[in-house]
């Protein structure tokens, strides 16, 4: 891999500046402890949305005071920052009394505010969206099939029939942007992806699979080429609904592209100027700039690339990186 001295250190969602104090985690009463302090910061989740307003033109969340009725709810403790307040998530169920809208004005997914928010920020909506998305798919033990119950902070969901512990799953995913000899990049369209849709190519980690190998028979399997210089660039969490994902560059001689139709619709090479033209003229949509998959295409075209409307939606017709 390369030198952390290369790497994209500034990513949207890998800022995250709380304290998650996993020790704290343990203790059965932090929660009741947490949302009992007036100092603490309660925030709502509801539909993947948290609330925001902007300050002096910054993108910031609303936190609010906590409430008795908050102990009744999934509440997920986040961590504490350098003064010491805990933060704590409240994600919503579709049935519960008094929910706040998620359709009201200043209400953001994590797609379109990650990118704007700061560093507290951003970490609070991506822990809270991860570990939201954990929860609503885990309801059940994985050994007997008995409901499961959230304990630790909302960090693990405790079997009620065996005792079994579970904590969240991460799914490896590796990202990267290949160029050619004449410092083409490679941009592909999935198949459940919208016309003009391209992005750099991404997949999942095998079993016993190290990361450059991963990357390596990505690009084979995917487009048919054999890369070299493979050189790691960053990561960030991408919980779309569980997975880190993991950037790289990786260069190649070969030019020919031979698309899996089952992975990908069709695969492109571009030059600087073409892909500046291109998004300018709404020819092609790149994924959002809240995406490792951006950051690595602004890295290779050397700046911020123009695009008459950003994506917020989710990029891909089904979960993946």
């Amino acid at each position: 891999m390369s030198s952390t001295a290369d790497a994209l250190l500034d990513l949207s969602l890998s800022r995250g500046t709380l304290d998650r104090d996993g020790k704290r985690r343990r203790d059965q009463d932090l929660l009741k402890r947490a949302l009992g302090d007036s100092t603490s910061r309660v925030y709502d989740l509801v539909e993947g949305r948290m609330r925001t307003c902007r300050v002096d033109g910054e993108l910031r969340l609303v936190p609010r005071a906590a409430e008795m009725a908050d102990e009744a709810r999934l509440a997920i403790y986040l961590g504490r920052n350098d003064q010491g307040r805990d933060h704590v998530a409240i994600v919503w169920s579709e049935d519960q009394p008094s929910r706040p809208d998620p359709g009201a004005k200043g209400w953001r997914t994590l797609r379109d505010a990650g990118a704007e928010l700061g560093d507290t920020d951003a970490g609070v909506l991506t822990s809270a969206v991860a570990l939201a998305n954990w929860h609503a798919r885990h309801p059940c033990c994985p050994r007997c099939g008995a409901a499961t119950v959230p304990a630790q902070g909302g960090w693990v969901r405790v079997c009620e029939e065996d005792g079994s512990e579970h904590h969240p799953r991460t799914d490896t995913a590796v990202i990267v942007a290949v160029v050619d000899d004449q410092e083409r990049i490679l941009l592909g369209r999935g198949p459940h992806w919208p016309q003009g849709r391209m992005s750099v190519l991404a997949g999942f980690v095998e079993a016993g699979e190290s990361l450059e190998a991963a990357v390596a028979r990505e690009v084979g399997e995917e487009v048919g080429l054999r890369v070299r210089e493979i050189a790691y660039r960053g990561n960030q969490p991408w919980p779309f609904p569980a997975s880190l994902m993991i950037g790289f560059t990786a260069r190649t001689s070969g030019t020919e592209l031979e698309p899996d139709p089952e992975e990908i619709a069709e695969a492109a090479w571009f030059t600087r100027g073409e892909l500046g033209w291109a998004t300018r003229s709404g020819a092609l949509a790149l994924p959002p700039r809240v995406s490792i998959a951006r950051r690595l295409i602004e890295d290779w075209y050397g700046g911020e690339v123009e695009q008459p409307t950003e994506p917020t939606g989710p990029f891909r017709g089904r979960d993946a990186p």
